[in-house]
C-alpha cells in the first residue's frame, strides 16, 4: 500500500486508476478526447461507458474529504426536511435536503463547494449544513420524486387543515351527502381527500386502493403493475371521513361498522368509465377499504401483446379456434386470466358466430360480444344465467369462473354438445388445474373428453425502459433461480436501476408467462384413469410442457424481465 497516497492532493483520474476503477489508458483516452471536447474527466468517462456515475461520485467525495450520498438515501429524503428548500431552489442549485435536526440539516449537492448555496440553505433554513455529494442525474430524479411528494403532501394537508371529525354513539349517526356540489364546509375536505386519492390512483395505472387504519396513522397504498407502495399516509382522526364518503358513495350502510360490505361506484370522464369495486373490513383500528379499479373501456389488447412466445402462441392459438371443447385458464386473483380470455374472443370473433359472457364483474366491454353481468341478490347467479343462455342460441361461451360443481357440469354439458367454452379456475399450475377440476366433482371421463387445453399464467413486471441497465449476475443468484450460466447471453442480463418515470421501482408495465397442457391422447388416458397430480406433470414434461418457472427464465434471457421479478413469481421447478 502506497502509504504517501493521499486522494485529497490528487487529480480525480488519478484516484480512478488507483482504485482499479479504470486503467491507465482509459485515462490516457478520456484526456485525449477532452483536448477536443472540453468536457469534465468525469463526464467523459461515464458517457463513454466506462464508469458509473457513482463510482465517479465515490472518487469525488474522497477527493474533496466529503462523505457521498447512497442513490437510495436521495428517494428516502424526508418530507419534512426537503420542504424547508422550496423546489425552485433546490432545481436552480441541484441540492436536496434529506434530513434534519434541531441543530443540522443533511444535504446532498452536485459541487459540495458551492459556498453561495451552502450560506443560502444555512439562511433559509436557519440550520448548519451538512454536505453530501451526489451525482447530478441521480439528483434530479430524486428532486422529481421527492418534490412530486411534496406537492401530494401539501394537498392533504390543506385538505385536513379544516378537518373537524363528529363522533356519535354507534348506530345513531346522521346520514350526510357528501357529494362535491352538496358538501358542507365541515365535508368538503374530506370529499376533497377521497377524489386525490382515486385520482392518483387512476394516474399511476393502479388496480387496487388500500385504505388501512393504523395506531396512529392511515396507510394509503395503491397496487402498480401488481406490487403495492405507498401514496400517503394522513392522520388516524382522517378514517371515520374516508370511511363514511366511499359508503355514501358505494351504497353502503354508513351505520353498520361490525361487518363487512361490498358496494360498487363508477368513475366516469369524457373518455373513460372505470367501475370500481369496494369491499370494507372490520379490523381492530377500524374499517379498512380495498377499491378494486376496473378500466371497462380500456380494453386494447391482442393474444399476440399478451407475451406468448412464438411456440405458445401456435398452440394456443389452434386450439382457440376449435369449433368445440374446453378451454380453462387458472391462476391466482390479479394473474390476467380474464385478459388472457377477452384477448381470445376478440380474436376469433366474427358476424357469423355467436359468443356470451358471463362474468362477475364485467371487467372489459367488447363490441360485438354479449356480456352478462352476474348479480347473486336478485338471483342472476352463473349457474341460472347459463340455464338460460343455453335457449340462446350461442356458438361460444365464456364463463367467468367455475366456481362450484353445479356450474362445472353445465360447462361440461355445452362444451360436448358442440359449443366452445372458456374458463377459468383459481390454480397454482397447470397440471393441478387438472386436479381441480376433479376435486370440483366432474367426473374424470368427462374430464377427459370435454378438455382441449389447460393454461396457467402469471403476470411478470417488465424492466422499464428508461432505466434499463446491463449487469453480470453473481453464481449465488443463479443457483437460486436455477439458471445456468451458459444459457445467458454474453453472460450479461438487466435490471432496472430506478428512475422518476417507475417511481423507482426499476419496473413499468406487465407481461404474462404462461404454462400450457394441450390435450394429448396420453394426457387424456391418465384423466380418464383419475392418475395424481404428479404423474400427469411428469408427463406433460416428458410431452414438452414449458413450466411456469421456465417461461419466466426466458424472458429473463431476451431482457424483459428480472431474475428477481421470475423468483418471486414463480416456485422452484422439481
Amino acid at each position: 500500500m502506497d502509504r504517501s497516497y493521499n486522494p485529497q492532493f490528487q487529480r480525480i483520474g488519478d484516484i480512478l486508476v488507483h482504485e482499479n476503477i479504470i486503467s491507465q489508458d482509459q485515462l490516457n483516452e478520456a484526456l485525449a478526447n477532452q483536448q477536443t471536447t472540453h468536457e469534465k474527466l468525469g463526464e467523459i468517462l461515464i458517457h463513454s461507458g466506462v464508469i458509473a456515475e457513482d463510482q465517479l461520485i465515490g472518487a469525488y467525495s474522497k477527493q474533496l474529504g466529503y462523505r457521498a450520498a447512497l442513490e437510495s438515501d436521495l428517494y428516502k429524503a424526508e418530507l419534512s426536511a426537503a420542504k424547508m428548500l422550496t423546489e425552485e431552489f433546490a432545481r436552480h442549485n441541484i441540492v436536496l435536503a434529506l434530513r434534519k435536526s434541531n441543530s443540522t440539516i443533511v444535504v446532498a449537492m452536485e459541487d459540495p463547494e458551492d459556498l453561495v448555496a451552502i450560506d443560502s440553505i444555512k439562511r433559509i433554513t436557519g440550520l448548519t449544513p451538512d454536505v453530501l455529494v451526489a451525482g447530478p442525474s441521480s439528483l434530479q430524479n430524486a428532486l422529481e420524486q421527492v418534490y412530486a411528494k411534496v406537492r401530494q403532501s401539501g394537498e392533504v394537508e390543506d385538505t385536513l387543515s379544516e378537518l373537524t371529525v363528529i363522533s356519535g354513539e354507534e348506530g345513531q349517526e346522521e346520514e350526510v351527502d357528501l357529494s362535491p356540489e352538496n358538501a358542507a364546509s365541515e365535508d368538503a375536505p374530506i370529499v376533497k381527500l377521497v377524489n386525490l386519492i382515486l385520482q392518483e390512483a387512476i394516474k399511476e395505472r393502479a388496480t387496487d386502493i388500500h385504505i388501512e387504519p393504523q395506531q396512529q396513522r392511515v396507510n394509503v397504498r395503491i397496487r402498480i403493475d401488481g406490487v403495492l407502495q405507498t401514496i400517503m399516509t394522513p392522520p388516524n382522526s382522517s378514517l371515520s371521513g374516508l370511511v363514511t364518503r366511499i359508503k355514501i358513495l358505494s351504497k353502503l350502510n354508513i351505520a353498520e361498522r361490525r361487518l363487512p360490505q361490498d358496494g360498487r361506484l363508477t368513475i366516469k370522464s369524457s373518455n373513460r368509465e372505470i367501475d370500481v369495486r369496494v369491499s370494507i373490513l372490520p379490523t381492530v383500528y377500524g374499517e379498512k377499504i380495498v377499491l378494486r379499479l376496473l378500466d371497462k373501456t380500456g380494453f386494447d389488447f391482442s393474444l399476440k401483446s399478451l407475451g406468448f412466445q412464438d411456440d405458445m402462441f401456435r398452440v394456443f392459438k389452434k386450439v382457440i379456434t376449435q369449433p368445440y371443447g374446453m378451454v380453462i385458464v387458472s391462476g391466482p386473483t390479479g394473474s390476467g386470466k380474464s385478459t388472457s380470455l377477452y384477448a381470445s374472443l376478440k380474436e376469433i370473433k366474427s358476424e357469423s358466430t355467436n359468443i356470451t359472457t358471463v362474468e362477475d364483474p364485467v371487467e372489459y366491454q367488447l363490441d360485438g360480444i354479449n356480456q352478462i353481468q352476474v348479480h347473486d341478490k336478485i338471483g342472476l347467479s352463473f349457474s341460472a344465467s347459463l340455464r338460460s343462455i343455453l335457449r340462446q342460441d350461442p356458438d361460444i361461451l365464456l364463463i367467468g369462473e367455475i366456481r362450484d360443481e353445479e356450474t362445472a357440469d353445465i360447462a361440461v354439458k355445452f362444451s360436448l354438445t358442440g359449443h366452445l367454452v372458456f374458463s377459468t379456475v383459481h390454480a397454482n399450475d397447470a397440471p393441478s388445474t387438472i386436479t381441480r377440476l376433479l376435486d370440483i366433482g366432474i367426473k374424470p371421463f368427462l374430464v377427459g373428453s370435454c378438455l382441449n387445453l389447460v393454461m396457467a399464467q402469471r403476470l411478470v413486471r417488465k424492466i422499464c425502459d428508461n432505466c434499463k441497465e446491463v449487469y453480470e449476475p453473481t453464481d449465488e443468484e443463479l443457483k437460486l433461480i436455477g439458471l445456468e450460466r451458459s444459457r445467458i447471453i454474453d453472460n450479461r442480463i438487466y435490471r432496472g436501476k430506478g428512475c422518476n418515470q417507475c417511481r423507482n421501482t426499476g419496473y413499468h408495465g406487465r407481461t404474462a408467462i404462461f404454462e400450457i397442457i394441450p390435450m394429448t391422447r396420453k394426457i387424456r388416458g391418465l384423466i380418464f384413469d383419475n392418475q395424481n397430480e404428479d404423474v400427469i406433470r411428469l408427463t406433460a414434461l416428458d410431452e414438452g410442457m414449458v413450466t411456469l418457472r421456465e417461461s419466466g427464465l426466458k424472458k429473463v434471457i431476451d431482457g424483459t424481465t428480472s431474475l428477481q421479478e421470475v423468483k418471486r413469481s414463480t416456485v422452484e421447478d422439481i
